[in-house]
């Protein structure tokens, strides 16, 4: 499979997306699977002429002889899901950072409380010829361009800097109640207000936020016993139970199997 991730070159879109990669239709006949693993971004997937099928944690692309665009969002998952090619096709994946994909819709609050994954397409009336279009430059520093431009032109100005102080005081491990109480409103209307912006409880991204740091910072220290010191798990058996739930593997069995100095972070099977 032939990907490579790319970082916006427009300094505001870097400011709210963490990357984007493309896949191209190489014409192998090999199946590609891999599994990916938690995180906090909404996840857009844009495939070009193929159908996609979706079953609990597994989603599976084949060719269409149907010429069609397809967009797909995920925004929330706490295990492991399968990702499945029965032949390599063309797409474009993108990467929005937490609030990131906030700032480009209008209808962002309907499409967190909507069933996953969410059928995307339908946002922007041009999406799916615009689309099209990109997916036919062939010059690939062109289609960035092309890509990165639509992107620009759907950008809105948006305050959100109390839910933004609010996930920090969630990535510093401040009790929640703590957080409820520094912004002056219930237990409850946090957590109606994480789900309302982000589409997850504030422990599950407390959670997967503490997993990705872990990855982050694993070539900085010893040993595992100070990996999970460092990202201020309660104790080794802690470590290894978010480690379990959120990859269905040990920290030793995951960090020995994933290549973790990739941006997307994948376990081909």
């Amino acid at each position: 499979m032939k990907l490579q991730f790319y970082i916006p070159e427009n300094e505001t879109l870097r400011k709210y997306i963490e990357g984007y990669y493309f896949i191209a239709d190489d014409a192998s006949e090999e199946i590609e699977e891999y599994f990916t693993f938690p995180n906090n971004y909404c996840i857009v997937s844009i495939n070009s002429d193929s159908s996609v099928t979706f079953n609990e944690n597994q989603i599976s692309i084949v060719p269409s002889a149907k010429k069609n665009i397809y967009a797909n969002l995920i925004y929330n998952y706490t295990k492991p899901i399968t990702i499945r090619y029965e032949r390599p096709i063309k797409e474009i994946t993108i990467y929005f950072k937490p609030l990131g994909i906030n700032r480009f819709l209008e209808n962002w609050e309907i499409m967190f409380s909507s069933l996953q994954p969410v059928e995307f397409g339908s946002h922007f009336d041009d999406f799916e010829r615009e689309m099209s279009r990109i997916f036919h430059i062939s010059e690939r520093q062109i289609q960035r361009n092309e890509f990165e431009a639509y992107w620009l032109s759907k950008f809105r100005y948006k305050d959100f800097r109390k839910i933004e102080n609010i996930l920090v005081d969630l990535e510093s491990n401040m009790k929640i109640a703590d957080i409820a109480l520094k912004n002056n409103i219930s237990r409850k209307h946090l957590y109606k207000l994480i789900y309302k912006h982000l589409g997850k409880s504030p422990m599950d991204y407390r959670k997967i936020f503490r997993f990705r740091n872990t990855i982050d910072s694993k070539a900085r220290v010893r040993n595992l016993t100070e990996l999970s010191y460092k990202n201020e798990f309660y104790d080794q058996p802690h470590f290894v139970k978010d480690f379990k739930a959120l990859t269905k593997s040990s920290p030793n069995s995951f960090f020995k199997n994933v290549d973790i100095e990739i941006k997307n972070i994948w376990r081909f099977i």
